[in-house]
């Protein structure tokens, strides 16, 4: 597996993996009737930010997106997102994702990464953010409103450099 920069023809494997996931809503506050347009509009970053996929083979196993988390006084610290396809997950590709995210965000800088919506019912991201160096400081209750758990909260998690 590899990661590398986002290009125009990985979007046909790109939208499926975000359309399954909004679509379950057990993990992003993203609308589950997303349209592949909008959904292009809330992944694909431009610069500064970036885009990148996991790819084995020339398929796209997983992607994320990276950037300051806020613009003027807050563009010191980064942000990313990850998704997984259904059928790679468990084989350590959201973690080279992440790694991948914090390495350009130290490189290009930041003073560290916040997550500002991680579900905590999503317990293997919270173990491996954890594990990668992020601590939840603070968790928003009842800020999500999960398909079977009902309304869970939001863990704020941040890494700093």
């Amino acid at each position: 597996m590899r990661i590398r920069k986002f290009d125009e023809p990985d979007w046909p494997e790109v939208w499926p993996i975000i359309r399954e996931i909004a679509r379950a809503q057990d993990t992003f506050c993203y609308d589950p009737d997303l349209t592949a347009e909008q959904a292009r509009g809330l992944w694909l970053e431009t610069s500064p930010g970036r885009t990148v996929v996991a790819v084995d083979d020339d398929r796209v196993l997983g992607t994320a997106k990276m950037g300051p988390n806020r613009a003027g006084p807050g563009a010191h610290v980064s942000t990313a997102s990850f998704m997984v396809a259904a059928d790679a997950r468990g084989r350590g590709v959201g973690a080279a994702l992440c790694e991948d995210t914090l390495r350009w965000a130290r490189d290009e800088g930041y003073a560290g990464m916040q997550f500002n919506a991680v579900v905590e019912s999503n317990r293997s991201a919270v173990k491996l953010y954890e594990r990668l160096g992020f601590t939840v400081i603070g968790t928003v209750p009842g800020a999500f409103q999960h398909p079977d758990l009902g309304r869970i909260g939001l863990h704020v998690m941040y890494c700093p450099f």
